[in-house]
Formats: structure tokens, C-alpha cells, sequence
């Protein structure tokens, strides 16, 4: 059986580090997991021409929206957010996407020490983001404050936090401080210059949900204002775990999957 990881770039995804583990603790010896650099536009036609032995993709950026918009059916949270992160084989051979963005980023913040809140603040408007905007909402956020570079690319993030009954204001970056104690940034590194300045303080949490390279800017600046930082390796790692289960039908050996992440960063 083959899986992979598609995206574009892919070649830095500890995505097959984690799978793979899996597959060793599971037993499952011939199952195969790789990664595929492609973009968006790439994905129906990928899908259109596999074979029976691909039974699952992991969906990074830039194709989230395409490999949602490309299965023949889907879960409710994909549905939602118009964007898949996970696509499993169907018996009749179609394609069911999932979005286990949720897990991964409920997941890191809980364990950092998020339990419950009221009030959250997003960096970014993307496809990651709206998953941050339910796993916030999860948590109990009933207001989440939005920060985008341009605002007006907030739209469906904003319908997405609407949907869940969560109020939203909208900012632009420039010029913003973000007053919420819990923070999410789905900003990529070309662009993170511009959240240094954000008014960062102690009593913050923030989650970046980039992994590499590590620090970020903007774990750097938090770090150095005394506030927790928390790693998107934590997103990454819980999301996989739920794709693990997804895939293969079998409870994820998160034990293993924990100590082969481990040991590739300490080798680093």
C-alpha cells in the first residue's frame, strides 16, 4: 500500500518520518510513504490516474483547497472550511477528505497549557487559519480577533468564525497590537518580519504553527518578551496521528511516532 505527502515545497515535511514510524510499530511492512511536490493544479489530475495500492495523501500547502474541492466526499469540517489536509481511498475507489488541522492545533495548544478561553487572536487568513478558528472555537473562544496582511482576503475566515458563532474583528498587520493572551500564527516565514512588533507581552501564548526553520521570528520575539511559545511541530505531530487512524483503520502507536520525531531533531 503507498501513501504520501503533496505539496509544494515538500522536501523539508516530517510527514514521512512520523508515517513511517507508524507503519514499523503497526507491522504494516508494505506500506510505502513518500512525498510528492506538486501544486494545486496538479491534484485531480494526480488523483484521476492512481492505481488501487494509494490509499492516502497528506495535503499540504498550496493544496489544501484543491484536494477538498477534488474528493467525492468529504467530512463535515472539510466541508466547512473548503480545505482537506487528509484524503483517503474509498472502497469504490473515489477519494474522502478530512481535515485533521483541527486535532493538531486543539491538541498543541491544550498541551501547552490552553484549557479554556474567551478571547483569541489569528495571524494570517488562509486555509490554516480557518482550522485554527475551530480549534479555537472548541476551546470555548467566543471572539477571535483576525490579522492579516490584507484584510480583505479575511472573507471566508471570517465566514468560517461566523458559522461557529464566534465574533470577529478584522485588522490590518501594519500598525496592530494584538491584545489576546492566546495567540495563533499561520504566517509563513517570508512574511513574519512584520510580527515582531505586534506588542508582544509576558503573559501570552502563541502558537506558530511553522516548524522549519526553528525558532521563527515570531517565536523568537515572543520567547524574548516572556511569553510560551509553542511549536508547530506539536500541530504536525497530533494532526499525523489522526491521519495515521484515518489511513490505515488502526489506532495510531503515538508512543513510537513521538520517539522517531525525537530522535531525528535530536540528530540534527
Amino acid at each position: 500500500m503507498r501513501a504520501a505527502v503533496l505539496g509544494r515545497p515538500v522536501g523539508h515535511s516530517l510527514s514521512p518520518l512520523l508515517h513511517r514510524a507508524a507503519y514499523r510499530a503497526l507491522g504494516l511492512t508494505d506500506w510505502t510513504y513518500d512525498a510528492l511536490d506538486l501544486g494545486a493544479e496538479d491534484v485531480p489530475v494526480l488523483l484521476a490516474g492512481l492505481g488501487e495500492e494509494w490509499r492516502g495523501f497528506s495535503v499540504t500547502m498550496p493544496c489544501k483547497q484543491a484536494a477538498a474541492a477534488a474528493a467525492d466526499e468529504a467530512a463535515p469540517l472539510p466541508r466547512l472550511l473548503r480545505a482537506a489536509n487528509t484524503l483517503v481511498r474509498l472502497p469504490d475507489g473515489g477519494w474522502y477528505a478530512d481535515n485533521t488541522d483541527v486535532h493538531g492545533v486543539g491538541m498543541a495548544l491544550q498541551l501547552g497549557g490552553v484549557q479554556r478561553l474567551e478571547r483569541a487572536a489569528i495571524l494570517g487568513a488562509g486555509g490554516t487559519a480557518a482550522a485554527a478558528a475551530v480549534a479555537l472555537a472548541e476551546l470555548g473562544a467566543r471572539h477571535v480577533d483576525v490579522v492579516a496582511r490584507n484584510p480583505d482576503r479575511a472573507a471566508d475566515l471570517a465566514r468560517v468564525l461566523t458559522t461557529l458563532g464566534v465574533t470577529t474583528a478584522v485588522t490590518p498587520m501594519a500598525g496592530a497590537v494584538v491584545a489576546a493572551d492566546v495567540v495563533v500564527s499561520t504566517v509563513p516565514i517570508d512574511g513574519q518580519a512584520a510580527l515582531v512588533d505586534l506588542g508582544w507581552r509576558t503573559e501570552q501564548t502563541v502558537l506558530d504553527v511553522l516548524y522549519a526553520p526553528w525558532p521563527t521570528p515570531l517565536a523568537q520575539r515572543v520567547g524574548d518578551a516572556g511569553g510560551t511559545v509553542i511549536s508547530g511541530l506539536e500541530v504536525l505531530f497530533w494532526q499525523a496521528t489522526a491521519q495515521v487512524e484515518l489511513m490505515t483503520g488502526q489506532e495510531p502507536p503515538i508512543a513510537d511516532m513521538r520517539s522517531a520525531l525525537d530522535q531525528a531533531l535530536d540528530a540534527r
